[in-house]
């Protein structure tokens, strides 16, 4: 009985597998985090530094308390200045500090 099972065929491969191994298509590749925040610094050339407020529960108490982190972020064209409202993106490590990226600014 365990031999009739083991006569089913294979699943085909793929005709062209070096160009699918290549380049990832967007299915493949994982989602990346989206974080929005306040600039807090924007003194260093092509960096700002976000500072993004999640606001979660105790994990005892159960009040709400916020958590506030920061993340440097690459500022291509030096556009955020401090105080504005913006949105970055998870990348690839650009710097010993910077994995982010600002990808649209929602309010000065």
């Amino acid at each position: 009985m365990a031999e009739e099972l083991s006569t089913a065929a294979p699943p085909p491969l793929p005709t062209d597998a070096g160009a699918s191994a290549a380049l990832p298509s967007k299915s493949q590749r994982g989602s990346r985090k989206m974080r929005v925040g306040e600039v807090i610094s924007s003194s260093m050339n092509k960096t700002i530094v976000v500072r993004t407020v999640t606001r979660v529960p105790h994990p005892k108490f159960g009040k709400i308390v916020k958590q506030q982190k920061k993340f440097y972020a690459h500022d291509e064209e030096n556009k955020a200045k401090n105080g504005d409202t913006v949105r970055i993106m998870e990348t690839r490590p650009l710097s010993k500090l910077k994995r982010w990226r600002l990808v649209e600014i929602i309010s000065k």
